[in-house]
């Protein structure tokens, strides 16, 4: 049944788009044979600093992965997008795109999952468009990464401020103290959407600003609501103008907000809210040889922890952890021909503002590395075949999940999120992609 309801939408959205020329259907497939090897060593994760491993266990180990993956140069997906001109250089539109799993099928057209909106626009005002979409500080970090942001390439900046809005759960020794939150979606996309583009007609700048509704319930009398997660507000302003891009972005989103009520519905005082701030300056110029990328961007995520006496006993005491991710990126691709070399140097730092710190407390801190290579065939306007390979270091990353999550791209779970045996953390990571790209 509903593989007839999908056959039956598409051909209607075909015979639409033979009456409508506004109207398209365009799509990505991409599909690779991929390979992922982390190397991990055994940490000691408590505060005696003399423990050591239990005795016949070995120091070191390595897991791989060999998949045939998807989405390595381009994200596989299916859209159909269209137009009405209203009059008087004013239009209104839609765009409705999913991600499709072209692998194993797992996914399909069932969703508009990566974007779905409706907008009005003018040449002159500029457009508002509502839904699903992308957010504005997220396009820095994938526009000035040269190898776009997907695959075993993907900088170190995407990778690890992606995870930062789900690593928070319950008190971890990486993370005390933190009331449980889950991650809220609102890196690279955000629900429930308004937002605000600048005309095409101002001299090669451009912007957006947007807001995303948290959507959550507010109830008379109640302490504590309604929670703001989920809730995104963030801009972009450039300017591009023959070779050169040039772009600043800040988005904040509230990954997690909770107060803790009793069964009665009384505030206990406990609360925890987390936002998340992140901006990032991202610049390109094509010399026509090559062109040049670079970004450099902060991300803040603050934790607010209100800790009570007792249960309806006013806050004594408020804590406040601020945990500081920096990133930097250089690139260049090299146009050869029918091809494209891709290379690019990203490494984030992490900074933890530890509020409770004792003599024994371990180092909380971790930095990332990554180098990464990649070679695109185009065989046509539309079809690619392509080569990417990277390698990653990571130093201390079991004081951090961000970092510890980033030791490679692709599709394979416990690679892409860093899990692993329980006492090792990686230490370094390569991943390699071997694919093909065709784009209708």
């Amino acid at each position: 049944m509903q593989k007839s309801l999908i056959a039956l939408a598409a051909f209607a959205a075909c015979a639409t788009a033979s009456a409508q020329s506004s109207v398209t259907l365009f799509g990505v497939t991409d599909v690779a044979v991929s390979r992922y090897s982390v190397k991990s060593e055994w940490y000691n994760n408590t505060a005696n600093p003399f423990l050591l491993p239990p005795p016949g266990q070995p120091t070191t180990i390595e897991r791989s992965q060999t998949a045939l993956s998807q989405s390595n140069l381009a994200t596989s997906r299916l859209g159909f997008r269209g137009s009405e001109d209203l009059g008087g250089g004013l239009a209104a539109s839609f765009w409705l795109e999913g991600q499709i799993n072209v692998d194993d099928g797992s996914r399909g057209p069932q969703n508009f999952n990566r974007r779905s909106t409706v907008s009005l626009s003018s040449s002159n005002l500029g457009e508002v468009r509502l839904g699903r979409d992308y957010t504005p500080s997220f396009w820095n970090d994938t526009v000035f990464d040269p190898l776009g942001g997907v695959g075993a390439g993907i900088s170190l900046i995407n990778s690890v401020f992606q995870n930062l809005g789900t690593v928070r759960g319950a008190p971890t020794a990486t993370n005390p103290g933190i009331i449980s939150m889950g991650g809220s979606d609102s890196y690279i996309r955000t629900s429930n959407s308004i937002g605000y583009f600048l005309p095409p007609s101002l001299g090669g700048v451009y912007g957006q600003f947007q807001y995303a509704l948290h959507e959550n319930v507010k109830t008379d009398g109640v302490p504590g609501t309604p929670s703001t997660k989920g809730r995104y507000i963030g801009g972009r302003i450039g300017y591009a103008k023959g070779p050169l891009d040039v772009a600043v972005a800040y988005g904040e989103s509230t990954a997690g907000d909770f107060t803790a009520l009793t069964p009665a519905g009384i505030a206990t005082g406990a609360t925890a809210k987390d936002k998340i701030k992140n901006a990032n300056l991202g610049a390109s110029y094509d010399f026509g040889v090559a062109k040049l990328f670079g970004e450099i961007s902060v991300a803040r995520d603050e934790v607010e922890t209100g800790l009570p006496f007792a249960a309806g006993v006013p806050l004594v005491a408020r804590v406040i952890d601020k945990d500081k991710y920096t990133g930097g990126l250089i690139g260049v691709t090299v146009p050869v021909g029918a091809g494209l070399i891709r290379f690019a140097y990203s490494r984030v730092k992490y900074k933890n503002d530890l509020v409770f710190a004792t003599p024994f407390t371990p180092e909380r801190d971790a930095s990332a590395n990554k180098i990464a290579i990649s070679y695109v065939h185009n065989l046509s306007k539309r079809t690619a075949l392509y080569a990417t390979a990277a390698r990653i270091r990571i130093k201390n990353g079991e004081n951090n999940p961000a970092i510890m999550g980033a030791t490679t791209g692709g599709s394979p779970t416990y690679l892409s999120t860093g899990a692993g045996v329980s006492g090792f953390a990686p230490r370094s990571a390569t991943g390699f992609d071997f694919g093909i790209r065709h784009a209708f």
